[in-house]
């Protein structure tokens, strides 16, 4: 018989859900029975109530619609759970388990333990210790932390539960991390089994506090110094030969696991030994003490990684960074600066220790310079780090000097090394700026001052930007840095703020079309390009349109593009999304993106097309939303409701997906005879431009002029035209396309390596703007075309 929870505290539509899975012949009679169940309306704890009322019944019940919707929402929220309702669903599993149901189910009851919201009763207590008997006495203990969890509930079986699961490890690190959770209770050994990783198909997403409560326990804290400090003596002992070397098995699976946890809590809680731990650690598992290209564990090295990723902070950044430059084996590279990108990504979403930069040498003017065998090596920093050498009379060298190559390897490895690690600062503090957009970041003069700008690398990125600080009157004004303070786009000299005023990062949403031409042409006038997008930034408007369609647009759909290149870019922007193919299930996908703040997701649809017979695998593009965090559970919004640069922002991603990936930008498509696309390939050449294509243009606007192209060129809506001696050409500014006249044919170039043939200025990185460019210099001089291709087809045209 299914036992009826207490009803007092549910609202009355979570009443009548309850009311139609318990009361027999409800669900047949009742309207509500036969509409779609709104989770959404549900709170945390209500959904927590349901739960186990859900779980228990046979998926053949009437009300299998609120079944299915009740244990889907609790995969994708996070339900609270009165002891009660804990007590009830460790009775649950107890009963699936007897009836010879997968042990994953026990996963689930760890899960709601994590979850639940006072001291458990005593019939919890049976449950737990009925599922320990289960656990280990017929199934294989594959949950080894969700079996000593539920024993410290029982009371009384830790310590053998314990010795039974990890007594077998070869190593101390495991087992010292179980014996210590277990002395701190069911609580915490709840928390170690969340932790680490063990789920079911039915375990909601780990609570976003996971590993702070896990960091705020002392004892924890003092086993991650314990095991780190073990491994890296392991680790020196494989080095010095003092334990026999083999690849890949200095750590067991179970200790690899431990060490990222202890990881993961030693970032969080910001410990200071960290660093100089990781620099001897990480080196010591992915470098071979022989000549080798195998490592000591891979396995743990990856695994420190991800933690990294997780709780990223500058310095253990860059401690992988320098494991990543040691190791020898290509395999690690590759896997190591994926990482590395996913961590610089995550490192923008931390601004409390991103702009905690290093001290890389560079003065206030951008230079280091380094004495070498005699020859000079100087770095620079601009919207780049150069690495040039110098005679010492002070004359500039092509390249690396013989001698300097010769007799200092060591050193010139130094300083290719120091390059990326500068690159990387340069653009960590970037995106942690940007991503600030969103979430409505100010920063505080002092640490401004203090943080970014008093270091070589941070000033070199902040006074690029255009910032916003407060005037006597607290209205926003727009300013640039100048070195002893803040000038007007006027050249007005604007006081400094005080310590505690806040400072921000200017977007051009929201100021006049004026003012933004202002900047551009400042901008370009002073030749300063800017390291992120923002005098040129785009700017995605709600749409008559889009009010119209209401809680969708269509802004960027039935788009054809690159699947592999979508999905890629999909991945490398921090969205979240499945892979898609010719399988079941393989054919629709929704990508999301939860934006800085938490607050609200966006979400983009797309469908898997066709693969070429070449290979060459198409998407369709279809709608994007926006989700906005209700209590536990996303709710779709209406666009009118979602902030300007909410919508803006993210709008912007899209476009770039689309812009990037489009196969209207391919030139070689029509080469492989697709009839089905080449409507759309076509329409491409003369589509109307996107905003991304709109801000290309308004370069151009300012570079054309600049260049020995100015009096064969011309920008039209949607096309730079270029007079030629032989022809004249319309370069679409959106894919690329080249169309010769007259007759509108179709030119095929492909992509130079190089840019454009002129030294010419770029107020921003696009490499869409520079292709433009490097077709409009070569096709300004199209007689001197050699490349047979290009003259068939200028022959032909004539």
């Amino acid at each position: 018989m299914i036992a009826v929870l207490p009803e007092a505290a549910l609202s009355p539509y979570a009443a009548d859900l309850l009311r139609l899975m318990t009361v027999p012949g409800a669900a047949e009679d009742d309207p509500i029975a036969r509409e779609p169940v709104d989770t959404s309306r549900l709170s945390d704890r209500e959904l927590g109530t349901l739960l186990p009322v859900a779980f228990r019944l046979p998926v053949q019940h009437p009300a299998h619609r609120v079944l299915g919707a009740v244990v889907t929402a609790g995969r994708s929220r996070q339900p609270a759970f009165t002891p009660e309702a804990c007590a009830a669903m460790l009775s649950v599993v107890v009963e699936k388990l007897e009836r010879g149901g997968y042990d994953g189910y026990a996963v689930l009851a760890v899960n709601v333990l994590v979850r639940c919201e006072g001291p458990l009763p005593a019939e919890a207590t049976e449950s737990a210790s009925r599922l320990v008997t289960l656990l280990v006495d017929r199934y294989r203990p594959a949950h080894p932390y969700t079996v000593l969890a539920l024993a410290g509930v029982a009371g009384g079986l830790t310590g053998r539960i314990e010795s039974k699961l990890f007594g077998w490890s070869r190593h101390s690190i495991a087992r010292d991390e179980a014996t210590v959770v277990s002395r701190l209770g069911p609580t915490a050994q709840a928390l170690l089994a969340e932790a680490s990783g063990e789920r079911s198909y039915s375990s909601p997403p780990p609570p976003p506090d996971i590993w702070q409560r896990l960091a705020d326990l002392p004892e924890y804290a003092s086993f991650a110094y314990r095991a780190l400090d073990a491994a890296r003596s392991r680790a020196a002992d494989i080095q010095a030969g003092r334990i026999a070397y083999q690849a890949d098995a200095a750590f067991e699976r179970d200790e690899a696991g431990a060490l990222g946890r202890a990881v993961r809590v030693a970032l969080l809680r910001d410990e200071p030994w960290l660093a100089e731990l990781l620099g001897q650690l990480l080196p010591g598992v992915a470098v071979a003490p022989t000549a080798a290209r195998t490592a000591p564990s891979q396995a743990l090295l990856y695994e420190v990684a991800r933690a990294i990723g997780d709780f990223p902070t500058p310095e253990a950044m860059a401690a992988l960074r320098a494991a990543r430059a040691a190791a020898r084996h290509k395999g690690i590279h590759k896997q190591l600066d994926r990482e590395l990108r996913r961590i610089e990504r995550a490192l923008g979403d931390r601004p409390d220790v991103a702009f905690r930069l290093p001290d890389l040498g560079f003065g206030p003017d951008g230079v280091r310079t380094v004495t070498v065998g005699g020859y000079h090596a100087v770095l620079t920093l601009s919207h780049d780090v150069d690495l040039t050498w110098r005679r010492p009379d002070g004359r500039a060298l092509a390249a690396v000097p013989t001698a300097v190559r010769r007799d200092h390897a060591d050193t010139v490895k130094e300083l290719r090394d120091l390059v990326k690690q500068a690159r990387g600062q340069l653009a960590t503090v970037a995106r942690t700026l940007e991503v600030g957009y969103t979430a409505g970041t100010t920063l505080p003069y002092r640490r401004w001052r203090d943080e970014l700008a008093a270091n070589g690398l941070g000033w070199n990125v902040v006074r690029r930007l255009i910032w916003e600080v407060p005037d006597a009157s607290g209205r926003w004004r727009a300013v640039l840095p100048t070195g002893d303070g803040f000038a007007e786009l006027s050249g007005t000299a604007v006081p400094e703020p005080d310590p505690d005023a806040e400072i921000r990062l200017w977007h051009p949403l929201h100021t006049s079309a004026e003012e933004i031409r202002r900047w551009r042409d400042e901008l370009v006038d002073r030749q300063l390009r800017q390291p992120v997008k923002q005098a040129f930034r785009e700017v995605y408007l709600l749409t008559p349109a889009e009010l119209e369609t209401d809680t969708y647009s269509n802004r960027f759909a039935a788009h054809v593009v690159h699947y592999r290149q979508l999905y890629a870019l999909l991945k490398g922007r921090g969205w979240t999304c499945s892979r898609l193919g010719p399988w079941d299930g393989g054919d629709t996908d929704d990508a999301y993106r939860v934006l800085p703040g938490g607050a609200w997701r966006v979400g983009f649809r797309y469908d898997y097309r066709d693969e070429q017979p070449d290979g060459v695998e198409c998407a369709s593009t279809d709608r994007v939303w926006f989700d906005r965090r209700v209590g536990g559970a996303w709710r779709t919004a209406p666009l009118a409701d979602v902030p300007a640069i909410v919508l803006s922002e993210a709008m912007r991603d899209v476009d770039l997906f689309v812009s990037v990936t489009s196969i209207a930008a391919d030139p070689h498509w029509m080469d492989r005879g697709d009839d089905l696309h080449a409507d759309y390939w076509r329409q491409g050449s003369h589509a109307e431009l996107t905003a991304t294509a709109q801000t290309r243009r308004a370069a151009l606007e300012r570079i054309i002029p600049r260049t020995t192209l100015a009096d064969r060129c011309e920008l039209t809506e949607r096309h730079l035209v270029v007079r030629g001696q032989l022809n004249t050409y319309k370069i679409h500014l959106g894919s690329g396309n080249i169309l010769m006249e007259p007759g509108n044919r179709y030119l095929c170039i492909v992509p130079p390596r190089r840019g454009p043939q002129q030294s010419v200025f770029l107020p921003f990185e696009d490499d869409r703007l520079a292709l433009v460019l490097s077709k409009a210099f070569l096709l300004a001089d199209d007689a001197r075309i050699t490349d047979p291709s290009i003259v068939a087809q200028l022959r032909a045209a004539r």
